[in-house]
């Protein structure tokens, strides 16, 4: 593939020059500008063309989310938003999603060495999963709902807040606002839904609340040892994996901080693994939207166990990244647009 060609706009240079650094390790990135504020880097765009821009937030001048907006007016390049690991900068980087930025990332922690080949690696999957968002697959994928496994769907009528089931999804890059769209179809009575998007640490707090706000069902952000309950949402907090333990006749929460998964913590194999292992038949495994393999093996393993599974469809997903390679390894049931898992799911559980 040619190289991809990214714009750092940042007012620190020592972080123009890191990002530099870390995204050039990669032999498919190169770095063709730098920016210090938006001014430049409207001059830059003009120059250069990139394929994609990281954007600082907090600049000089004219603030990151003014010239977002401005951007995806004129020239909407993909964009990955860089924010601070703070309440104000969770809340500005879900408007920059709302805006049109393809993914969010957290400023590199350079502390130690493992903690910046953990940043070098979730940036350079950021940059790439921004680069293919839109992007069409390769003429083979065409026809890969057809490699759609198929098992009698499992009969989880008439529904009732006793019983022992749960709902476990995956999202990457794309799946903030198909997670909320996906949410709002649902009523206020369902079964507990375990969620892994993948999204830097204090960020899914801010997730959380917002989709509270938006939706019939509670959510929050997920707490280590607390009781999976129904008709309530839980988000993996960033940073952390989330699994699921069975302890005197009840479900708890886990959360670990371990090392990363399919270069991701949260990831969803670490939760799908669980449910599979926990739950078996009584799951509904649905991966959406997102960049890589993270969720494959772990769809596969709730499929073998006799879960119910669903995919995002090519066309509906940002990037069809994870949920193909979900159907590729043969854990899929069911392929479905965006729009149309939630009135599926409905019909399985008989709450209409």
């Amino acid at each position: 593939m040619r190289l991809i060609k990214v714009l750092i706009v940042d007012d620190s240079a020592l972080v123009r020059q890191t990002f530099k650094s870390l995204l050039e390790s990669d032999p498919e990135i190169t770095v063709i500008a730098t920016a210090r504020d938006p001014f430049v880097a409207a001059e830059k765009i003009s120059k250069v063309k990139p394929d994609v821009i990281t954007l600082d937030l907090v600049m000089p001048k004219m603030d990151g989310l003014t010239f977002l907006q401005k951007l995806m007016k004129q020239v909407p390049i993909p964009v990955v938003v860089i924010s601070n690991q703070t309440k104000s900068g969770a809340d500005q980087a879900l408007k920059a999603l709302e805006y049109g930025a393809v993914d969010v990332i957290s400023k590199p922690n350079i502390s130690t060495d493992v903690l910046l080949e953990e940043s070098r690696v979730i940036l350079i999957d950021k940059v790439k999963s921004a680069y293919f968002a839109g992007k069409k697959t390769k003429a083979e994928d065409k026809e890969i709902h057809k490699t759609a496994r198929t098992h009698e769907r499992p009969s989880f009528q008439n529904y009732y807040p006793g019983k022992n089931l749960v709902i476990a999804l995956g999202a990457s890059t794309g799946g903030t606002e198909a997670i909320r769209e996906f949410l709002q179809s649902l009523p206020a009575a369902m079964p507990p839904i375990l969620i892994v998007q993948h999204m830097p640490e204090k960020f899914t707090a801010s997730f959380a609340k917002r989709l509270n706000e938006l939706c019939s069902l509670n959510v929050k952000e997920a707490e280590a040892n607390e009781e999976i309950l129904p008709n309530t949402v839980y988000v993996a907090p960033g940073n952390y994996h989330m699994s699921v333990a069975h302890l005197n006749g009840k479900n708890y929460i886990r959360v670990l901080k371990g090392e990363l998964v399919n270069r991701h913590r949260p990831s969803v194999n670490v939760l799908f693994n669980s449910v599979a292992t926990q739950f078996g038949r009584n799951a509904i495994g649905i991966i959406m939207t997102g960049m890589g393999d993270d969720g494959a093996t772990g769809m596969r393993t709730m499929y073998d166990k006799g879960a119910w599974t669903i995919a995002q469809d090519k066309d509906s997903c940002v990037v069809f990244g994870m949920p193909q390679k979900a159907i590729k390894s043969k854990g899929v049931s069911e392929v479905l647009p965006l729009n149309e898992i939630a009135p599926t799911l409905l019909d399985f559980l008989n709450t209409k």
